[in-house]
């Protein structure tokens, strides 16, 4: 019966998308990283609770086949600030987030990286 659980489980992933704006920060990566350490020995895993495997997994599947979405339409595909879903995939992408980290340091500190020639978590060394 692990097997077939192991099965179900692979074939999700594969269905389930990977968003390359998040570069190892998406739901796809973390799912397939999970079932990785779950199902260690493949399909010869045993498992200790097979309830909570398959609620899990049922659980997985309604979020990807967007069940709630369908069972709850929304009105307006915005928020409350009126952020588009486009633009919140844009400000959540991972090059951005860097760049506003990058914005976070001060003058001194980008300054003293750009000409240093050792990296900064040396310092604290």
């Amino acid at each position: 019966m692990a097997a077939s659980r192991y099965r179900r489980f692979l074939r999700l992933c594969e269905e389930w998308p990977v968003e390359e704006t998040k570069q190892q920060r998406d739901l796809g990566s973390f799912l397939r990283q999970r079932v990785a350490q779950a199902f260690r020995e493949g399909e010869n895993t045993p498992i200790s609770d097979p309830e909570a495997c398959d609620q899990m997994y049922e659980s997985l599947v309604r979020i990807h086949t967007n069940f709630y979405k369908n069972k709850y339409p929304r009105l307006k595909d915005t928020t409350f600030t009126g952020v588009t879903v486009e633009d919140c995939r844009t400000i959540l992408a991972t090059d951005i987030l860097k760049q506003m980290e990058d914005m976070k340091k001060g003058t001194w500190k980008r300054l003293r990286e750009k000409f240093s020639a050792k990296k900064p978590e040396e310092d604290l060394k």
